[in-house]
């Protein structure tokens, strides 16, 4: 998160496509995604790992080296070092939402309480624990990259979302009081000079807080886990794109790797798997990075104890002061592509960009003259019902985990150690989580989907829109609510 990668550019310029993230050790020069869907080599850290050479058997398949992916070869390892697990990428570790998201290590969860109360099988007691077990999670990341040294800049420094406007107001006082009615009540609501304490943005009529999120760096976490997985026994292949996951095998074009159990940890790029087009949705999430900025900026924004920082708009944004002392932040507003179609062209979005900066000017002073120098994107998973799941068909040893709706950097911890509680058959607090089996019913076929999820967009925009110009909660926006995971 903290390393300018990009080439020389202008006054104003950005490397549209590369990740600030995607650089590691500076003096390593290697390309790591020379092939990749940025299109042009980014200067980063990492060994040239080879593909698949041929059938291989395993005791534990994986499909996905992000973080899902990683975590579970993790803690599986970390209980049965004599596992042979092998990890089939398309790309490279870390290449998907892992390797390009805003750094949010937070307890997020995709759907509210009240909604995961709701599941089947699942209650009010269980929804409870499921907030727990997120908060407990950051905390657990914290302690296993410091126990295996792995330096991703992580920093608990709680999030801040800021109130700037009557409805956002209204939305953030109802949050404080359905989180107490829900949780244990640790998030705050904080008055315009309790939030210049942790941060000078325009136009503050208020804020929410919690001290259950760090900010990390996405890259550094990732190459780290991959790493550190392979040093405990696991066998990484990139390059090796899987077509199809069956009972018992994951098929590439370079061979089969045969295993007990089979893990889908593929997020975004699932409906890329043959019988999958419709189990997520792939949504575009784009960002933007300043150049590192000298501290009579910081003085005048703030954030000098490093909270992820977003406001109470209805279209997502989000951002954070990284260790290096730039702004990185993003945000939605990118169409949904027709078929779920992820193409490296989608990276690129001019017009979200030139979005995000002008956000980012409108919310801090001091950025006009401010020179942003990277611009990337990528896709996330999204369920049709916008809950994250995760499982284990005993029967045909399927497993998966994803649909975080881009709350996936601490989701995916738990992910990771929820399925090997399952896959070991170790019946536990985490097993019994009401996420632990759900399944989202599919997406609508096209054009209905594509649809769908571009009107969705376009409200939102439009919800917030009316809500700066009228200061009155948006209505269309209150009946989208309950199908985005309200």
């Amino acid at each position: 998160m903290r390393l300018l990668v990009g080439r020389a550019l202008s006054r104003g310029g950005s490397a549209a496509g590369v990740p600030l993230w995607a650089a590691g050790d500076p003096a390593d020069e290697r390309p790591i995604l020379a092939s990749g869907a940025f299109g042009h080599a980014v200067p980063g850290a990492g060994p040239d790992r080879a593909v698949l050479p041929g059938d291989k058997d395993a005791d534990i398949a994986i499909v996905g080296a992000g973080y899902t992916g990683l975590w579970t070869a993790y803690y599986l390892l970390k209980a049965d070092p004599t596992l042979r697990i092998v990890i089939l990428e398309a790309e490279t570790a870390g290449f998907g939402a892992s390797g390009r998201n805003g750094g949010w290590c937070s307890a997020l969860f995709p759907v509210s309480t009240k909604r995961l109360a709701t599941l089947p099988g699942s209650s009010r007691e269980a929804a409870r624990a499921m907030h727990w077990a997120m908060q407990a999670t950051v905390n657990e990341i914290g302690l296993v990259t410091a126990a295996e040294q792995i330096d991703c800049d992580y920093h608990k420094g709680g999030t801040i979302v800021l109130a700037r406007t009557p409805a956002q107001l209204a939305r953030a006082r109802a949050e404080v009081a359905e989180a107490h009615e829900w949780g244990p009540g640790d998030l705050r609501f904080l008055e315009p000079d309790e939030v210049a304490t942790h941060v000078h943005a325009k136009k503050v009529l208020g804020a929410t807080f919690t001290p259950h999120c760090a900010a990390i760096h996405p890259g550094r976490l990732v190459r780290g886990l991959a790493a550190t997985v392979e040093r405990l026994g696991a066998v990484i292949h990139e390059h090796t794109p899987v077509t199809a996951i069956e009972p018992g095998r994951a098929i590439t074009q370079y061979g089969v790797v045969r295993a007990e159990v089979v893990v889908r940890a593929t997020e975004g790029f699932t409906p890329q798997l043959a019988g999958q087009v419709r189990t997520v949705a792939p949504v575009y999430s784009l960002m933007v990075a300043t150049e590192p900025l000298p501290d009579v900026v910081w003085d005048r924004i703030g954030l000098a104890g490093r909270p992820t920082f977003s406001d109470h708009r209805h279209l997502i944004i989000y951002g954070q002061r990284t260790a290096d002392g730039r702004l990185a932040f993003g945000g939605r507003g990118a169409p949904y592509h027709f078929r779920s179609r992820i193409r490296p062209s989608y990276d690129d979005a001019p017009r979200v960009f030139a979005g995000l900066r002008a956000t980012l000017r409108d919310m801090f002073d001091g950025l006009d003259d401010v020179e942003f120098t990277h611009a990337w994107g990528g896709p996330l998973g999204v369920p049709r019902d916008w809950c994250a799941s995760v499982g284990l068909d005993r029967g045909s040893g399927l497993a998966w985990a994803g649909g975080y709706v881009g709350d996936g950097v601490a989701t995916t911890n738990l992910a990771g150690r929820t399925l090997t509680d399952l896959i070991l058959r170790r019946d536990t607090d985490l097993t019994r989580l009401p996420w632990v089996g759900h399944r989202s019913r599919p997406w609508e076929p096209e054009p209905l989907r594509w649809l769908g999820i571009n009107a969705g967009l376009r409200v939102m925009t439009l919800a917030d829109a009316e809500e700066r110009l009228t200061g009155r909660e948006s209505r269309i926006a209150r009946r989208m609510a309950p199908l985005l995971g309200g």
